[in-house]
């Protein structure tokens, strides 16, 4: 049976998969986000793009930026998420693959789950070596992606690196040098690609996805628009022989910077906060800033007596800070949400 002919887009941010060095043997001294999407597309065996052309699926390609993702933040979030939405409203496009640096790729994994509603599938990948390696691992990786971006059960966003595919929600870099950096923890992973095909674990939907209450639309409208700043929201971490000093730091009005508007706290074990920094919490919170709670660890989650756990962020009493189910580098940006929903 022939399948009818559909469009995948394949959209570049940058990174490291689109990254050069001087020399082949070099795979830390490159620029990222050097070469475009479509010079990586090249790079991919002619064999294998023929063959999605044989099923009658069609790549365009286009970068909408050019970035180390450590330099990843609002405004390149607002142009991806403008160009996403252009593209899967489009009736012709399956789905969009899209190129990433590896270092926030799980920040821009989960605000795009978050922002974006859509069925089709947005695959994320990126890749640990630059593209001038000797053994380059980025056009497997894309390879992988666009599996996943043809195969029926996908949908929703996911990330696919060294053959994994991991759900936006639990997704996180767990090593800065091995080829296979990522992890969904506890979560599990969706699936495998194998040989260009994908073995599913779970259907998507499935997993269970982390739920803020934020008022939705004026909190999409205002990163898309970027019209104003994002409310300044920071993590910290308690340890032992933790101050609060730098939380106090944190709360003084400084001249160009906005003010600080919400805090996370990445606690001890089950989301302790030594004695210290929890008074400094507390000046925070007199201050107005909202505070968050969660976990250091990589995995698991800040579990409540009898099993419980908070789901949703609400503001409460000092006495015992908000738990959520993330991480902290997504608590942040589920906080950054909340706020702006407050604010518009």
């Amino acid at each position: 049976m022939q399948v009818l002919a559909s469009k995948i887009i394949v959209a570049g941010t940058g990174g490291t998969i689109a990254g050069r060095a001087a020399a082949s043997a070099d795979n830390i001294g490159y620029q990222a986000g050097s070469l475009s999407v479509g010079d990586v597309l090249q790079t991919l065996p002619r064999q294998a793009m023929d063959r999605l052309v044989e099923q009658g699926v069609y790549t365009s390609w286009e970068d909408v930026a050019q970035v180390d993702s450590k330099d990843m933040g609002p405004q390149v979030w607002a142009l991806v998420l403008a160009r996403l939405r252009q593209w899967l409203a489009d009736l012709e496009v399956r789905a969009v693959v899209l190129t990433h640096g590896t270092d926030t790729i799980e920040e821009t994994a989960w605000l795009l789950s978050t922002l974006l509603e859509t069925h089709k599938p947005v695959v994320m990948t990126c890749a640990m070596r630059p593209a001038t390696a000797w053994v380059p691992d980025g056009p497997q990786n894309l390879l992988d992606a666009l599996a996943v971006a043809c195969d029926p059960q996908a949908r929703g966003v996911c990330v696919v690196a060294s053959g994994v595919v991991h759900a936006a929600q639990w997704v996180q870099k767990v090593h800065p040098y091995q080829l296979d950096a990522f992890s969904s923890g506890d979560g599990g992973a969706l699936a495998r690609v194998e040989e260009g095909q994908v073995r599913w674990f779970w259907k998507n939907e499935e997993k269970d996805h982390f739920s803020i209450d934020i008022n939705r639309e004026p909190a999409i409208e205002f990163i898309v628009d970027n019209r104003s700043p994002w409310p300044r929201v920071e993590v910290v971490f308690s340890h032992a022989g933790a101050t609060g000093h730098g939380v106090d730091a944190l709360c003084e009005p400084r001249e160009g910077f906005e003010p600080l508007r919400g805090l996370v706290v990445a606690g001890t074990g089950n989301g302790t906060v030594h004695e210290a920094m929890d008074q400094a919490l507390r000046r925070a919170h007199g201050r107005g800033v909202l505070v968050w709670r969660c976990s250091r660890c990589v995995n698991g989650q800040v579990v409540h007596a009898g099993g419980s756990l908070d789901t949703r962020a609400k503001d409460s009493p000092p006495a015992l800070w908000p738990a959520v189910a993330l991480p902290p580098f997504k608590a942040r940006l589920a906080m950054a949400l909340t706020l702006m929903g407050q604010r518009v």
